[in-house]
């Protein structure tokens, strides 16, 4: 089950996992030829509409929710906590194995704005924004249902993720760069891994990255092929102890 599947990376893990993993996709309008015949359209804040969307599922990607780090509290309230909290549910009745959740840099991001790295998964919780609360929200809902339920939970701390690193020129943004293969490597390790709770950061091998992968490379075997520098034919000074960010991040990201 691949909810959100019509942003952007659910569009590419829709593409580029259909042919190893029998999806079931899920969103709101349709975005692909494939969509316009399959897509579930529940409303993931009712859960009699998210229940019968888990017969049968094995694993969920779970990538729908508000995205945008200017959001309100009563979009991520309704699309990142209820909405979460009901698929959490309906895959543990349901007898879901494992759910992989789209979780951001954004839940650690003050560390980001403040400029105090390098930035490690067991670091307290640190959101830039009332979107990067709901996402540690996430994270600890998760954790409660693996602990108390048993059920799988893999939440992948996402960078930026985008086909071009120079869509935005801006060095944090480069600094966290996710390049589309490693997008699609992270989601299947994390579908496949052994491990069966974690929480990972996931961005390119990028030169001024500041955010530590290696419990992602040992937990998930998640290996970064890609960086920003080879992306876009630019090469980049790394700068000790990363480079400044402005005090209005992440306004804009």
């Amino acid at each position: 089950m691949l909810t959100g599947a019509t942003g952007t990376i659910g569009l590419l893990l829709a593409a580029r996992l259909d042919d190893d993993y029998d999806l079931v996709q899920h969103g709101r309008t349709p975005r692909s030829a494939q969509q316009e015949h399959g897509l579930e359209r529940a409303d993931l804040t009712s859960y009699e509409d998210v229940a019968p969307l888990m017969d049968g599922v094995d694993t969920v990607l779970h990538l729908a929710g508000e995205a945008s780090p200017e959001a309100d509290w009563d979009a991520v309230l309704a699309a990142n906590i209820v909405g979460y909290r009901n698929v959490l549910e309906a895959a543990r009745e349901a007898g879901v194995r494992r759910v992989v959740y789209a979780s951001s840099n954004h839940a650690m991001g003050m560390y980001d704005r403040l400029q105090e790295w390098p930035v490690y998964p067991h670091h307290l919780p640190r959101p830039d924004s009332l979107y990067g609360v709901s996402k540690v929200f996430g994270e600890t809902l998760g954790r409660f249902y693996h602990d108390e339920h048993g059920l799988d939970v893999i939440s992948l701390r996402i960078g930026w993720c985008s086909e071009d690193p120079m869509l935005a020129d801006e060095e944090i943004l480069h600094a966290m760069w996710l390049s589309e293969d490693d997008t699609e490597q992270a989601f299947r390790r994390a579908i496949e891994a052994e491990v069966r709770h974690g929480v990972y950061y996931v961005v390119s091998d990028n030169p001024n990255r500041r955010w530590d992968l290696t419990s992602t490379m040992l937990d998930l075997g998640y290996r970064p092929k890609d960086s920003w520098e080879d992306a876009s034919g630019r090469s980049e000074t790394v700068v000790e102890g990363g480079g400044d960010v402005r005090d209005d991040w992440p306004v804009g990201s």
